[in-house]
C-alpha cells in the first residue's frame, strides 16, 4: 500500500459532466499520513480507501465538507440528523447560492439551531413521503449509529438525491471499544458514563446522547461496500480512522498509550478496527 503525505482534498467526479475531474487543492491538511488501497465492491468498481487518526477527522470535517460540496458543484443540499448544530454556516450557504435544509426527527433539537436556516422535521428512517429527487448533495455527521433501520436510511438518501448525486457520512464505527460498550450496556449506565468522561454531554444543551445502535457502520470492509452497493451507492471513498482519545483526557497515561496504539493501526490498518469513517457515495 502506497502512503500519501498530503491532506484530503475532494476528488470526485464534477456535477459538470461536460468538464474533467477537479484536482482539488489540499486545503484540508490532516497532519498525518494515510494509506491507500483499492476495493471493489460488487459492481467491481474499485473504491478509493484511505486511512487517518480520529483527530484529523474531527479537525479536518468542516473544511473537507465544503471542499466536496463545491468539487461536485452541489446546489441542493440537505444536513441530516443536524439539530441543534448544522455544519454549513449561514455565510457560507450564501456567499455560493446554495439551497440548503436541516433535517432532523426532533422539532425540540432543530429549535436549538441558529436563526436563519430552512428546517423540515421527518425521520429519515422511515418511508419517505413528498420530496424526492430534489438535492445535489444529502449528507450527515454522527447520525447514522443512531438509526435503527440502516438499510431504510440509506434507501431513503438514495431517493432523495438527484442521480449522480452525491451522499457524504461522517460516523462512528465498531468495533472500537467505546461503541461496543455503548451498544452492549444499558443505555442509562452509558449515560451515566459519558457525562463523567465528557463534559457537555446533557440532554438540555446542544450536545445531547443519544441511543445508538451501529446498524451499517463499520469501516472500509468488503462487506461494507457491498451493503452500500446493494442500496445503489457507488462508494467513491470511503476513509478509516484509528483512535479515540476523547475518551481518556482524565486519564493521561492511558490516553498516551492508546494514541501508540492508534500510530501503529495507522501503519498497519485493520479496517474491523477503526473508531471513525468517511464515506462518499455516489447514487448510480
Amino acid at each position: 500500500m502506497q502512503k500519501l503525505r498530503r491532506g484530503w482534498s475532494p476528488i470526485i467526479a464534477s456535477r459538470n459532466r461536460t468538464r474533467p475531474n477537479p484536482a482539488m487543492p489540499n486545503k484540508v491538511q490532516m497532519g498525518t499520513s494515510f494509506e491507500q488501497n483499492k476495493a471493489e465492491p460488487a459492481s467491481g468498481v474499485p473504491t478509493r480507501i484511505e486511512y487517518g487518526l480520529t483527530d484529523d477527522a474531527w479537525s479536518g470535517f468542516d473544511e473537507y465538507l465544503k471542499e466536496l460540496v463545491l468539487a461536485t458543484g452541489s446546489r441542493t443540499i440537505c444536513e441530516l440528523g443536524a439539530g441543534a448544530n448544522p455544519a454549513l454556516a449561514p455565510d457560507f450557504v450564501q456567499a455560493h447560492g446554495l439551497d440548503y435544509v436541516i433535517l432532523d426527527i426532533s422539532a425540540e433539537e432543530l429549535a436549538k439551531a441558529p436563526p436563519g436556516y430552512r428546517i423540515r422535521v421527518q425521520d429519515i428512517a422511515k418511508p419517505l413521503t413528498g420530496v424526492r429527487g430534489t438535492y445535489d448533495f444529502v449528507f450527515s455527521k454522527m447520525l447514522a449509529e443512531h438509526v435503527k433501520d440502516a438499510e431504510v436510511f440509506h434507501r431513503n438518501i438514495h431517493a432523495l438525491l438527484r442521480q449522480g448525486g452525491t451522499a457524504f457520512h461522517f460516523f462512528p464505527t465498531l468495533y472500537a471499544p467505546p461503541y461496543a460498550f455503548n451498544l452492549l450496556l444499558p443505555e442509562r449506565l452509558t449515560h451515566w458514563l459519558l457525562s463523567r468522561m465528557q463534559a457537555g454531554r446533557h440532554d438540555s444543551g446542544k450536545n445531547a446522547k443519544f441511543p445508538a445502535y451501529y446498524h451499517w457502520c463499520r469501516g472500509p470492509t468488503r462487506a461494507q461496500l457491498d451493503r452500500l452497493e446493494s442500496v445503489g451507492f457507488r462508494a467513491v471513498r470511503y476513509a478509516g480512522f484509528f483512535g479515540h482519545p476523547g475518551y481518556y483526557k482524565k486519564m493521561p497515561f492511558a490516553e498516551r498509550i492508546h494514541r501508540a496504539l492508534a500510530s501503529s493501526l495507522l501503519r498497519h490498518p485493520v479496517p474491523w478496527l477503526t473508531s471513525f469513517a468517511y464515506a462518499v457515495l455516489e447514487k448510480k
